[in-house]
């Protein structure tokens, strides 16, 4: 028994330093990822940019994801740090998102094994799952059941009901002082929020924080296919 447990151990920590590695050489856009302590690979800090175009324009959330020792073969859990107001995140910060659900058939959820956890995911799709449950919340079966029917509102009156998306945008306010003392740059452009990160040169492997950018010469594209972000998301705000 402690023999397969050492074995799942030494899998997941390989699985995990291999995602790292390719996160800081290909990184998300809108995301900066740390370990919360070098010597942990199973607890990860993730501060997220909110979307220029949406809601969350601005904004700075933090967040922790949290893998078990049989990683990949079980999901992680990913939980905000920073006061969140979505249907689809629960008061304590945890993230409802099928993506992070066993592959079990429960009926009752409304969700199909395919649509769960399963160990082809990664950290990558789970951060792309996440920003896109930002701006498109599942409303079938909520964990935050108020604003649910708040995003609903809003939805249905074409943004002329405007509750929800004030609560949010003072929500994104309260984050520009934690910006500010963590000396973050947060983008509010399409072409900031598409900036990659610099990879880390040969000898910077062991440094797992990037935050040096290059520029693209395609910067000013908002077009660019290989831009992160559709301004035409769902989630964009009504004027």
């Amino acid at each position: 028994m402690a023999q397969q447990s050492s074995a799942q151990v030494a899998s997941s920590q390989k699985a995990l330093m291999l995602e790292m590695k390719s996160l800081q050489e290909e990184p998300v856009e809108g995301f900066k990822i740390t370990l919360v302590d070098e010597a942990d690979l199973y607890n990860w800090e993730v501060a997220i940019f909110g979307p220029p175009n949406t809601h969350y324009e601005g904004g700075y959330f933090k967040a922790r994801i949290k893998f078990p020792v049989d990683y990949p073969y079980s999901p992680p859990t990913f939980r905000f740090l920073t006061k969140m107001w979505h249907p689809n995140i629960y008061e304590n910060g945890d993230v409802c998102i099928s993506i992070l659900h066993p592959p079990v058939d429960d009926p009752q959820s409304g969700e199909l094994p395919s649509e769960r956890w399963n160990p082809t995911q990664n950290v990558r799709t789970i951060l792309l799952s996440v920003i896109s449950l930002l701006n498109e919340p599942n409303t079938f079966s909520p964990a935050n059941v108020d604003a649910s029917v708040m995003y609903r509102k809003w939805r249905d009156s074409k943004g002329k009901d405007r509750e929800y998306a004030e609560i949010i945008r003072k929500q994104v306010l309260a984050t520009k002082a934690e910006a500010e003392r963590d000396g973050v740059k947060v983008p509010t452009t399409l072409a900031e929020y598409c900036v990659r990160t610099r990879a880390p040169a040969p000898d910077e492997g062991s440094d797992l924080l990037y935050d040096d950018y290059y520029d693209d010469e395609d910067l000013d594209d908002e077009n660019d296919e290989d831009c992160c972000y559709d301004e035409d998301d769902s989630g964009n705000e009504e004027s």
